[in-house]
């Protein structure tokens, strides 16, 4: 029977959909949506009330409301849940069933099943990640293509899932004809269908929680929480969440989101991309806050270090794990030297980590566990470095916002930005949520960070150190036309049909008075379309 005021607006992976989507399963989203959904509704808005504040002048510092908070040293966060107490290295990826054997047998302590950056949300896609995350905690995910096998281990990754941030409709699902979050949609169909199970295993249900701007959006998290958990009958405390940090607003209220989450809490991390991308489009009217070519906003650099030592010294405060991030390099096949290189940039990341407290860190590709795993174990004794509490950082609002960073801006770096923004546009149309380009491995936060430095260079009428042209819009256009064709003639994990889309898209970023918020947003509707959703809300920039 139908589940009064939910639509479901496409009848992509009708099996799938019959698996996942089910009346109670339904309900339940529902209930999320008419409790929460005006709650995220006046969130979303005070983002943008913020930022004009920005570009009126106003300055990012600690919130005077909560300094109470920030002084009472007395209070921690729960301590690690089941499965959570090593984390010393966690492979991420997207939810494709090849994905999340390989990453479940990886050696990786945890594996997070990304909904967001590393895949793209067709509904397919969304659907179907579901029906493998429940396969996978049943182990009945096995499976064989051509003469090859997939079997899980006996002994599995603990798996941590990843939904997608506030800012993301689900249009493909409406409750009383308005589309469902994007977040509350990936949250609810996992923790629904899998709780339970997961609680018998000796688990619970563990979440990333990503892109978050002010502690009340940690609160609307932990208020969906606390009503799921009495919804379906398990003890307050047992889902636990660890808050991504990469947002420049975020990095300031560290302690404030572990409070708010404090019951639920099981860390923080370095979410290092998207950081820099929220660096850039928050200081968007600072022409002081310019960055060089990306390759050179290193971990080194002031900003990020001083972030860094931050999240090291409050999560430890608190007693709670300190991640650090993602390191970009994959496996070169092709040239041994080239992948020695590449190898050496992922050990000298892990050492840093290691050696600045940190108690686990990211990786993107299996291969790389026994390089991470290598330097966390030589480095890291226990199972986590709660004792490392970095008492002599002192790091102030200053330090955050540090726009100081070596480097130039080089028409290779425009080059790069381009090349990155089009093919991983073209590739997410297509269905794909990371791809590998020119050896790194770059998703959402990656191609985002090409499209607003593209735009940031255009507004301040920046020049290459290296030819000494003006970048503007007339500029980029033409390198644009330059990759568009190359893209066209390569063989890749896009359409060669979505380039002219994507071109036109860029073109038109680059010109604005301010970029788009998200990518992922601006091309929902686009991808929404191709899944059979044709209703008047539904916007393309395309």
């Amino acid at each position: 029977m139908a589940v009064e005021g939910v639509q479901i607006l496409s009848n992509i992976a009708p099996q799938a959909q019959a698996k996942i989507l089910t009346d109670d399963a339904l309900k339940f989203l529902a209930a999320l949506h008419r409790t929460f959904e005006s709650t995220r509704q006046s969130l979303l808005k005070a983002r943008e009330s913020f930022q004009k504040q920005l570009d009126n002048g106003g300055k990012l510092d600690f919130p005077p409301e909560t300094a109470d908070i920030r002084a009472e040293r007395s209070w921690v966060c729960a301590p690690p849940a089941p499965g959570l107490e090593d984390r010393r290295v966690e492979i991420t990826g997207p939810t494709d069933r090849k994905m999340v054997v390989n990453a479940l047998n990886s050696g990786a302590k945890t594996f997070m099943a990304d909904f967001e950056d590393a895949t793209s949300p067709t509904f397919a896609n969304l659907i179907t990640g579901q029906v493998n995350l429940y396969d996978a905690i049943r182990h009945q995910i096995d499976f064989e293509t051509g003469s090859k096998q997939y079997k899980l281990s006996w002994k599995p990754a603990v798996l941590i899932v990843r939904p997608r941030g506030w800012h993301l409709d689900e249009s493909r699902v409406t409750v009383d004809k308005t589309p469902v979050s994007g977040s509350i949609f990936d949250f609810a169909l996992y923790f629904f269908h899998n709780a339970h199970e997961l609680v018998k295993r000796g688990f619970g249900p563990y979440f990333y929680l990503p892109k978050m701007e002010h502690y009340k959006e940690a609160r609307l998290w932990n208020d969906i929480f606390a009503f799921s958990q009495s919804y379906i009958g398990i003890p307050q405390g047992t889902i636990r969440g660890t808050v991504l940090i990469e947002t420049l607003p975020a990095a300031f209220q560290m302690e404030e989101i572990l409070f708010e989450l404090r019951e639920h809490s099981s860390g923080l991390n370095c979410g290092r991309w998207d950081y820099i991308f929220s660096f850039i489009k928050r200081r968007r009217a600072d022409p002081n806050a310019v960055l060089p070519d990306r390759a050179d906003v290193t971990m080194d650099v002031a900003f990020m270090d001083a972030y860094v030592k931050r999240l090291v010294q409050t999560c430890h405060r608190r007693k709670v794990a300190a991640m650090g991030g993602m390191s970009a390099q994959i496996p070169i096949k092709e040239d041994l030297q080239a992948h020695e290189v590449a190898m050496g940039k992922v050990r000298a990341d892990k050492l840093r980590e290691v050696r600045n407290g940190h108690d686990g860190t990211w990786i993107a590709h299996p291969f790389l566990n026994n390089i991470a795993t290598e330097v966390f174990n030589q480095h890291m004794l226990g199972p986590n470095q709660y004792h490392v509490r970095r008492e002599d950082v002192n790091i102030v609002a200053a330090d955050l916002v540090n726009p100081n960073v070596p480097g130039k801006i080089t028409s290779g770096g425009v080059y790069a930005n381009v090349s990155a923004a089009l093919a991983y546009a073209a590739a997410w149309l297509g269905g794909n949520g990371c791809i590998p380009l020119n050896h790194l491995m770059e998703d959402a936060a990656t191609a985002e960070i090409a499209r607003v430095q593209l735009w940031q260079w255009v507004k301040v009428g920046a020049r290459t150190k290296d030819t000494g042209d003006l970048i503007s819009k007339e500029y980029v256009s033409k390198v644009i036309d330059h990759v568009a064709k190359e893209l066209q003639s390569q063989k890749g994990v896009w359409k060669t049909e979505d380039v002219p889309l994507v071109v036109r898209y860029l073109k038109n970023q680059v010109g604005r008075e301010w970029p788009s918020e998200f990518l992922t947003s601006d091309l929902m509707g686009e991808l929404a379309k191709r899944d059979g959703v044709d209703v008047k809300w539904l916007k393309s920039v395309l």
